[in-house]
């Protein structure tokens, strides 16, 4: 049994997959509760593509890389294909240009970092929090 399962898929390995808090971002009226909240917390927005390699692969590092608690943070999870006019009144109402995979970290009412594509994985949350 042993190197042939492993090598032609007899058992499999299992791994444990990391979960963040996600907040779903689905409705409109979460915008402004988001700017409110972030006189009190730290508000993060992640928008991502699902038919996207790239989003995929940035997404993935950001959920390997991701330490904090629901305490520290909100982070909230846009699926831009889904939620098409959600994404845009983030642009308007944040003051950017859509991209994808992006990442917005809100304080105090204010888009105080944004990054995009590889540069998500940069940004230091802790700064933040």
């Amino acid at each position: 049994m042993g190197l042939l399962d492993k090598l032609f898929g007899g058992e499999k390995e299992k791994r444990e997959e990391k979960v963040l808090p996600w907040i779903p971002l689905n409705d409109l009226k979460q915008l402004d509760y988001i700017k409110k909240k972030s006189a009190i917390k730290t508000q993060v927005i992640f928008k991502h593509s699902t038919r996207c390699g790239i989003s995929s692969m940035v997404q993935r590092q950001f959920i390997s890389e991701y330490n904090f608690s629901e305490k520290e943070l909100d982070l909230y999870y846009l699926d831009i294909l889904s939620y098409r006019q959600i994404s845009d009144e983030v642009g308007y109402k944040f003051q950017l240009i859509h991209q994808s995979p992006q990442l917005l970290v809100i304080k105090n009412g204010t888009l105080v970092a944004n990054a995009s594509h590889g540069q998500i994985n940069q940004v230091d949350l802790n700064r933040f929090v």
